[in-house]
């Protein structure tokens, strides 16, 4: 049998990582004492029966003792501070009451879920005003996968996912269970959200200061909103479900001793087929899914995951019993339906970097519908990255779907994202093919997930039209209605209201 091969590079274009970018904000190790690893707890349902799930979610701020000292005030979802990890099972029938105890409108986006669009996907056509609710219903129907839960109201998305607005859900089937995989949570099965911020005085953040065009960063990385992290090892084999979760950072991964770990999952499904590697790279909104074996180690050694050469999590190694389980070489069956010949290839282009971000030349407008597509057809989407070299990585993602990644400038995908996506790292001057597909009708977004860049016009807006419905009408709303809701909120007048997203179109001399 010829031996597994490992890789050992991170794919994209060096030139391009965000670390040679001008207003690139550089990892430091924190000097604070080590703290457990907050794992999030899993949200329990109002309710559940055979077919159907309930849950109530509250955004609601708190306060976290992140660093010594003062706490620093946070927003979260059931909590402080992130949120819990909300379970979906796939055939079931969910039932959201989603509440907001915040003093301004948000959204509640799920991030990978194929739901109808605009209201249940969540995006910045269904908001919760302060002190109100909102009831939405939809069904699971789709594989095994980490997807997440964030904020999305146009243009302040970014700010109040900084805030802390994010939080990660599991999406379990039946296949998925039959497998020889860890999943028992918070011991063998552990989310890893990934983020970074600056504190300023009294321990406290301050986004507008903070705030940078192509996405706010800070020295400082926290992970599961824990600052200098460790983790107590007690089973030999460990699955880490990485959620890139920051605005703009890409995270360069790898292990002490260059540890070999094997990756099983992206963003919608398991991969068709593990990858061995010892370094993997991880760009906004992404998930990735590895399996770490410790094998080798014993009790007292620390095993350290890093992001370049800045220490993320510590995992300290604990008496395990021996496992030789083996991962399957065969995980998943990627469905691999036919382009629709009568649909021509649909080009995307991302454009620009800092206030000039558009798509296919133009700034999102929330009440413009920029192109529609049948539902349940497939068509080829070629996305390219306008910026010239060195540039940016743009992480596109499309609500609403999952795609598969069929090439990169016509040579085959990263073997890594050969499962399904929902966001996909185009590098400067890349052409990515995407086999898009949708199961549910609406209207969603598709846009890069450098936060600030979706806020500052990088988005765009398709309809999924029913052809059992195809005169159907949806509500748009527009970016006026969100930003008098946000200036009367926060009691000033429309001219001194300030959001980053504005900023991006104010410079360029655009209305929103």
């Amino acid at each position: 049998m010829a031996e597994e091969k490992v890789i050992n590079d991170y794919f994209y274009d060096e030139a391009a990582y965000d670390y040679h970018d001008g207003g690139y904000v550089p990892l430091e190790e924190p000097q604070t004492p080590q703290q457990p690893l907050n794992i999030p707890g899993l949200l329990k349902p109002d309710k559940e029966t055979a077919t159907d799930m309930y849950y109530t979610i509250v955004a609601q701020t708190g306060e976290v003792q992140l660093l010594p000292g003062k706490k620093t005030k946070t927003w979260g979802y059931n909590g402080s501070l992130l949120g819990k990890t909300v379970v979906f099972k796939r055939g079931k029938t969910i039932h959201v009451h989603l509440v907001n105890h915040l003093s301004e409108v948000t959204t509640f986006h799920w991030h990978g879920l194929a739901i109808p669009g605009p209201i249940e996907d969540g995006g910045c056509h269904a908001p919760v005003y302060p002190g109100e609710s909102r009831d939405v219903t939809f069904k699971i129907d789709q594989p095994a996968a980490f997807v997440w839960l964030h904020a999305h109201p146009c243009p302040s998305t970014a700010e109040q996912v900084w805030h802390g607005l994010a939080g990660g859900a599991i999406v379990q089937d039946d296949h998925e269970a039959s497998l020889p995989l860890p999943r028992n949570y918070g011991v063998d099965d552990i989310p890893i959200i990934l983020q970074d911020r600056r504190f300023h005085e009294d321990n406290q953040w301050d986004y507008r200061a903070d705030y940078d065009p192509d996405g706010v960063a800070g020295p400082t990385p926290m992970i599961n909103g824990t600052i200098n992290p460790y983790f107590d090892v007690t089973t030999q084999k460990v699955r880490l479900r990485f959620l890139d979760g920051a605005n703009r950072r890409e995270f360069r991964l790898h292990f002490s001793d260059d540890l070999e770990f094997t990756q099983i999952a992206g963003d919608l499904s398991l991969l068709p087929h593990p990858v061995k590697m010892t370094k993997l790279l991880i760009t906004c909104a992404e998930r990735q899914e590895i399996i770490v074996d410790f094998g080798k180690y014993k009790p007292g050694d620390v095993v350290t995951l890093y992001s370049d050469d800045v220490p993320l999590v510590r995992f300290r190694i604990h008496e395990f019993k021996p496992d030789h389980t083996e991962i399957p070489q065969d995980l998943f069956e990627a469905p691999d339906p036919a382009a629709d010949p009568d649909l021509p290839v649909h080009h995307v282009t991302l454009d620009g970097m800092d206030e000039s971000v558009a798509m296919n030349g133009k700034k999102f407008k929330m009440d413009r519908i920029d192109y529609k597509m049948p539902l349940h057809k497939v068509q080829i989407w070629d996305i390219e990255n306008t910026n010239p070299a060195p540039g940016m990585i743009h992480p596109y993602h499309m609500h609403g779907t999952a795609f598969e990644v069929i090439s990169r400038d016509g040579h085959a995908p990263y073997p890594n994202e050969l499962g399904l996506k929902d966001t996909v790292a185009v590098n400067p001057g890349e052409h990515v093919r995407i086999k898009v597909w949708f199961n549910v009708a609406g209207v969603f977004m598709y846009h890069c997930h450098i936060i600030e860049h979706e806020d500052g016009g990088m988005m765009a807006q398709l309809q999924v039209v029913d052809p059992a419905d195809p005169d159907k009408q949806y509500h748009l709303m527009n970016h006026m209605t969100l930003m008098k809701a946000f200036a009367e909120e926060r009691h000033v007048p429309m001219d001194q209201l300030w959001l980053g997203g504005m900023e991006s179109y104010k410079k360029m001399g655009m209305e929103m």
